[in-house]
């Protein structure tokens, strides 16, 4: 047997033909829904990159425990179990946290990997005059790194993708290999070739706006409609490339025995209530509710959709459960097989959420968001041996207010440490932007309006506490949120 996950950054569903779109120029995507079950209620689980790539390995939710940050040395990792079981892993991505502090654990989870850089403000070309030192001006580094990237060849995203080519024409006749290929597109910032632009003509005349800042809309409307642009032009380039990888699959007959997995992390704010980005909003449905499409060879179910309410977490039992390698227990997710088969049901509800915000409940009706009630957001502690940020180790500072705490459930018996949490630097926790929203997404899918009614938030209130239980959620995550420890 063999697999490829074809993996997309900040890919937003509604922008995509499969999912309503009628003015982005994405035939893959179409063509792609023609030979896959796609998911219409498939949601992120913990946000944002590096967290969402955790679940992707461990099957587990990162968010109630950890923010940003490696995979732990008591972690289950899907590729390493699956190398285990004889199953050759091959990463190719562009995504430039996997290189950095707080990813540096997962790429050699892998049998094999490659790096493509340039991406966003990878610390890649040196010009010394025009970038500035560590952590420090990602944008500066990003008009570095654009002068390298003048062709679409050259682009990072095509030259994952190419990668990913070579992969199959060397072993597309073996068998037992899982194949990820990922691409930080279409994050921001939205830089592709012009061709691509020109199929959303505007008769834009200003400065470039393809890299919108994590804060509210205070653009023009036509400087909005420009960003948006962007965005569908890099999307192109995506659907393009995803169409490359279509074609192979038809050239070496890797339908009959491949599965093909095309997913993403988390979605993106285009303007959408009046917000750019994510993470420093609450997780709208443009964020939390993700595009997702699967073949299973096995029950070769195509041109269907599914209802089933599923998540990030899923994909680890799935992929395991394909190989024929045992899902460890510790894993929340649910292989996906007989859903993919018979569209049987998944979970009747699953949480989402960021570290310290608020913690997100959705049966695929309804989303209750819940947000702190304590003063400051407190308490709130994360539990890790491997103390990292995004990009950097955590402060001395920081680590003198740690202590060793007893082994989690799920951490195989290994104490960790209990640091107390700084706040996100992106995050003001105050009441309007984080408070506690209850949606019906029958009556109200754009989300537009939330609604008071007592009866539906507490049976989302009794949801939320179910799951936070299953998940070992820490106790203070209850005391932060104002809700009942459990029994």
């Amino acid at each position: 047997m063999k697999a490829i996950m074809l993996m997309y950054d900040s890919l937003n569903r509604r922008f995509l033909p499969p999912y309503g779109d009628q003015e982005v120029h994405a035939p893959n995507f179409r063509r792609l829904a023609e030979r896959t079950v796609t998911f219409d209620n498939c949601y992120v689980g913990s946000m944002p990159c590096m967290p969402a790539r955790r679940e992707l390995h461990t099957g587990r939710y990162n968010f109630l425990h950890r923010s940003w940050g490696p995979l732990e040395p008591f972690d289950l990792s899907m590729p390493e179990i699956l190398r285990h079981h004889g199953v050759s892993t091959h990463l190719i991505s562009d995504h430039q946290h996997y290189w950095e502090d707080g990813g540096a654990t997962y790429h050699q989870r892998y049998s094999t990997w490659i790096n493509i850089r340039g991406q966003e403000g990878d610390r890649w070309m040196a010009h010394v005059d025009e970038t500035t030192p560590l952590n420090e001006g990602l944008r500066a580094q990003d008009r570095v790194n654009r002068q390298y990237l003048t062709t679409e060849e050259a682009q990072p995203q095509t030259q994952t993708i190419d990668q990913g080519l070579a992969f199959l024409e060397r072993n597309h006749h073996a068998d037992n290999w899982f194949l990820q290929i990922e691409t930080f597109d279409p994050h921001e910032p939205f830089f592709t070739q012009e061709h691509y632009k020109e199929l959303y003509p505007d008769g834009w005349d200003g400065p470039e706006l393809d890299w919108p800042e994590y804060r509210p809309v205070d653009e023009s409307a036509p400087e909005v409609a420009r960003i948006r642009r962007n965005y569908q032009a890099l999307l192109s380039m995506c659907d393009r490339n995803l169409g490359r990888v279509l074609d192979a699959m038809d050239r070496y007959g890797l339908w009959d025995d491949t599965m093909l997995i095309v997913n993403t992390d988390h979605g993106f704010l285009l303007g959408e209530h009046d917000w750019w980005a994510k993470c420093v909003m609450p997780f709208y449905d443009e964020v939390a509710h993700t595009p997702l499409f699967i073949w299973d060879p096995r029950s070769r179910r195509q041109g269907e959709r599914s209802a089933a309410l599923v998540q990030t977490i899923d994909l680890a039992p799935t992929l395991l459960d394909f190989f024929g390698a045992d899902v460890p227990a510790l894993m929340q997710g649910i292989a996906l097989g007989a859903t993919l088969a018979e569209d049987a049901p998944a979970h009747d509800a699953i949480l989402f959420g960021l570290h310290g915000a608020q913690v997100n409940v959705t049966d695929g009706k309804w989303v209750y968001m819940r947000g702190p009630a304590s003063e400051g957001n407190a308490p709130i502690f994360e539990y890790t041996l491997m103390p990292t940020h995004m990009r950097s180790l955590f402060a001395v500072k920081e680590l003198q207010g740690a202590t060793l705490a007893e082994p989690l459930p799920w951490t195989q018996g290994v104490p960790v440490l209990r640091i107390p949490a700084r706040h996100p630097r992106t995050h003001t926790w105050d009441t309007p932007r984080f408070g506690t929203y209850l949606y019906n997404l029958e009556q109200d899918p754009q989300q537009l309006t939330p609604v008071r009614d007592p009866v539906a938030e507490a049976r989302m209130v009794a949801l939320l506490l179910r799951l936070m239980a299953e998940s070992d959620a820490p106790q203070e995550q209850y005391q932060r949120l104002g809700l009942p420890l459990p029994a």
